[in-house]
């Protein structure tokens, strides 16, 4: 079985917010929209204050609200554990935005214009128009594209760059991570046996796809 799954270490992300504008790069998403966002905190007590970092997106959750909700199943889980939508299901009923925990989806419904008719992309992937994604709900869908070309191809998600989602690919700080869960020799198996990790939610039993590590075991 596969399972693919960001991990975020808080200890390493500096704030940069390189992930974020990777992924409305390459998702060319509208004015407003981040399915990559990191949160800014201010944590201790003065004067032992600092700033805290958390990179926030879809979950991708085994047991998804999102798709529980869901009037016509456009909202559905693959066998790799990703949680994707069918544009052509989806009525934009925003049912899904309302049952999403963690604040990952969006609807737009005015014509999106920032980026005109065509915007840059590699080769082997296949981009949504802006007018299929208006008026229905979106969201991150860790670059599905890449992961199919690469599975297709022999590559390895979160180890090859041209099979990895947008983000893990641009930060800086190599603090966020991306791979198979289910493989227990996988980047992200060895990062989660090593380290003390946590997940948004918990209480929620969603069945998170996203890890925080905080410190070494």
């Amino acid at each position: 079985m596969t399972r693919y799954v960001m991990v975020a270490d808080i200890n390493r992300c500096v704030g940069c917010q390189t992930c974020t504008a990777a992924c409305k790069h390459t998702n060319a998403t509208a004015p407003g929209v981040q399915w990559r966002k990191v949160l800014d905190f201010e944590v201790g007590t003065y004067p032992n204050v600092r700033r805290a970092f958390i990179p926030v997106g879809c979950n991708h959750c085994l047991d998804a609200p999102c798709a529980d909700v869901c009037p016509t199943k456009a909202t559905y889980k693959r066998p790799d554990g990703i949680v994707s939508i069918n544009y052509d299901l989806c009525i934009g009923c925003a049912y899904c935005i309302q049952a999403c925990p963690y604040q990952a989806r969006d609807r737009v419904d005015v014509p999106n214009k920032a980026y005109g008719k065509q915007f840059g992309q590699m080769k082997h992937e296949q981009k949504v128009p802006h007018s299929e994604r208006r008026a229905v709900a979106q969201k991150c869908t860790f670059c599905v594209d890449r992961i199919d070309y690469g599975t297709a191809n022999g590559l390895t998600p979160g180890i090859d760059p041209d099979a990895t989602p947008a983000c893990a690919n641009t930060c800086i700080a190599d603090a966020l991570i991306f791979g198979d869960i289910d493989d227990p020799e996988s980047n992200v198996s060895k990062l989660l046996r090593t380290h003390e990790h946590f997940q948004m939610h918990e209480e929620l039993e969603t069945g998170s796809g996203f890890y925080y590590l905080w410190e070494r075991k």
